[in-house]
């Protein structure tokens, strides 16, 4: 389990983030140059150069967003520039991109980083500028909800792109384009001009994201483990009966994928930090904020408890924690992880999204009066960020275009690339992996710099209109 330093500060790892974004900076470039507008997705790297993997367009968000986030961090116009023509050149598919369920892995870290940007008055933007971003969120908060399918009870969630059977565990963090959609005032128009309330979506699919997707050790089945995730959970769509957990990029359907896991460990607490803006009046009809922060907060204590229990010491997890092959690495959760064993393959890209989900929900505990499990999870959050930070973590080679080293995308499939003399993935790179590493020590740097803390959204304008 993780064994973290707990006299660790964000205000420690300043440096080792300034060497980042040095790095950082080098490598969006170099991935903007071999991949232009028009051109296929990069996705993962292979040999150290990014490639593109068909299945859906979900990584081109990540792309362009990594350069607002350099900005954000360094104040380079160049790269505030190029987010912003990138933006307008190459993302407006994805607002209307009615095939998938990952409209806030695209559209919020490029259309939405620049309206919070904007916003924060980091730069004067043009009134027709707002109103590009803020129409594109608007849209696309809207068209990933219009992927509704009805449980049995009434209620729904916004279903895979596998199809209205599907509840997928990743969703609960795209549910960021409804929040920006609903904040900027929009709604979903159905049959017959009714108005759907995108802040009740986001709530029922939360809400069955939690019930089904998570586990609390309270006895459903015999590998009810609190916290547990599962990838997928599938629905009878003839009558919204719930079937059966499954997965598509894990071991099986009752072990845990730790990319789901991570997901579902950052977008709990980001919707409670969405839905603090929101007021009580607003939140009664769907439960009220007792009940839905209870819910909210079940999930996310018991997925990152989950984490802290079945990551090695490093806070760096395996793919998966029922991985078939892991009993033959002897004790591995008792010492750091170890990419470059040939048996089963780290992710680092869980670890740079799991490592946000703690550190959000410490700060949300903290606040909650809950001092000492804050710190727990503060603790383990920048510890996992301190080994990313590090090699074999951090790709410092300058011809390597990927930024955080040992991702993996999809290993039953064999996607992943493994490299000569090797046995299993490893030193190579994804969209998301480096977006979330990014997204990660931005949100470390703010807080030992004492600036507002990073969140997907902002609330008020205080842009200089130019």
């Amino acid at each position: 389990m993780i064994r973290p330093d707990t006299n660790l500060t964000p205000k420690d790892l300043l440096p080792r983030i300034g060497r980042m974004w040095e790095l950082s900076a080098a490598k969006v470039r170099a991935i903007d140059a071999d991949f232009q507008p028009g051109s296929p997705t990069p996705v993962f790297t292979v040999e150290g150069k990014y490639s593109p993997q068909g299945w859906t367009e979900w990584t081109e968000g990540f792309q362009h967003g990594s350069a607002a986030l350099q900005f954000d961090a360094t104040d380079d116009r160049i790269f505030l520039d190029l987010a912003r023509e990138r933006t307008r050149q190459a993302m407006a598919s994805h607002v209307t991109h009615v095939g998938v369920h990952d409209h806030g892995f695209n559209n919020v870290s490029t259309y939405g980083n620049l309206l919070r940007l904007a916003r924060e008055g980091r730069f004067a933007a043009h009134e027709y500028e707002h109103a590009f971003y803020d129409i594109a969120l608007k849209a696309s908060g809207a068209v990933q909800a219009s992927r509704w399918a009805k449980t049995t009870d009434g209620t729904g969630y916004i279903y895979s792109f596998n199809g209205p059977q599907s509840l997928f565990v990743d969703t609960i963090r795209s549910c960021r384009a409804l929040a920006w959609s609903h904040m900027l005032g929009h709604s979903l128009m159905g049959e017959r001009d009714e108005s759907i309330n995108l802040l009740g979506r986001i709530v029922e699919h939360a809400r069955n994201t939690a019930r089904y997707n998570i586990y609390y050790g309270e006895g459903r089945d015999i590998y009810d483990i609190r916290g547990r995730a599962a990838h997928e959970s599938l629905f009878n769509t003839n009558n919204g009966d719930y079937r059966a957990p499954s997965t598509q990029q894990g071991y099986s359907a009752f072990s845990t994928w730790t990319r789901g896991l991570a997901w579902a460990m950052c977008g709990f607490p980001e919707q409670l930090e969405f839905l603090a803006t929101r007021s009580d009046e607003e939140l009664a009809p769907f439960g009220g904020r007792d009940e839905i922060e209870a819910f909210l907060l079940k999930a996310a204590e018991a997925t990152c408890n989950f984490y802290l229990e079945h990551t090695p010491t490093c806070g760096i997890p395996y793919w998966d924690t029922g991985a078939p092959r892991l009993h033959e690495l002897g004790d591995y959760l008792d010492r750091p992880a170890e990419p470059y064993n040939d048996i089963e393959p780290v992710d680092s890209s869980a670890a740079a999204i799991g490592a946000q989900g703690l550190i959000r929900l410490a700060l949300l505990l903290d606040e909650r009066g809950r001092r000492q499990d804050a710190q727990k999870y503060m603790a383990a959050g920048l510890h996992t960020l301190s080994t990313l930070l590090n090699e074999p973590y951090l790709s410092t080679d300058a011809s390597h275009q990927g930024l955080l080293l040992h991702a993996v995308y999809h290993h039953p499939r064999g996607w992943d690339h493994i490299r000569k003399g090797r046995k299993i993935p490893c030193d190579e790179s994804c969209m998301w992996g480096d977006y979330h590493l990014r997204e990660l020590a931005l949100l470390a740097q703010r807080m030992a710099e004492g600036k507002p803390m990073l969140k997907f959204f902002a609330e008020q304008s205080e842009a200089v209109r130019a």
